[in-house]
């Protein structure tokens, strides 16, 4: 791994989203993003066009409170900052020399190598790296949570409690 002390070798990541709201699958990609690099930047994106059921200081609030023991077990610090500029822009902003995504499915493939195309071409210094989801969170999609809490069903297997708890505050206020 880079030396931690000297900036110049660090490997420093980006994995934005919108996280509204953070599920497990993040949390998964997190952690093992994590693993993988010297520094991490949530990056919380403001998507207003999206309806989003959380505001933007909600959502990095929670993401902050759900990633803290991802950042402790691992020793380094990951940071939660809201954007709302070209992701490439924002991960030079941040140092980022490389941006994580996490796939699902063959359906979020076509979609993320577009992505992954476009910034290329506007950043070839910065890489885009897919990070496979779990088995177990491969079906997971913050869209897919907040229709199933919205029409009652038990959603505590998709999102760690404290979000939870907040999703069943927000829908049943």
């Amino acid at each position: 791994m880079a030396d931690r002390a000297n900036p110049t070798t660090r490997r420093i990541g980006l994995y934005p989203g919108t996280f509204d709201p953070i599920t497990n699958g993040h949390l998964d990609v997190i952690a093992r993003a994590a693993r993988l690099l010297d520094r991490l930047v949530v990056g919380v994106a403001i998507s207003t066009g999206k309806g989003p059921l959380f505001t933007l200081e909600e959502r990095v609030e929670l993401v902050r409170a759900e990633i803290a023991t991802i950042a402790s077990r691992n020793g380094m610090v990951i940071e939660v900052i809201p954007f709302d500029t070209l992701l490439v822009d924002f991960a030079r902003q941040v140092g980022a020399s490389m941006i994580v995504r996490g796939l699902r499915a063959v359906s979020d493939f076509d979609y993320e190598i577009q992505m992954a195309g476009m910034n290329y071409r506007m950043a070839p210094d910065v890489e885009t790296v897919f990070l496979m989801a779990s088995e177990t969170h491969q079906f997971i999609a913050s869209r897919l949570v907040k229709e199933v809490a919205r029409l009652g069903g038990d959603i505590s297997s998709f999102v760690p409690p404290t979000t939870l708890e907040r999703i069943l505050q927000r829908i049943r206020g």
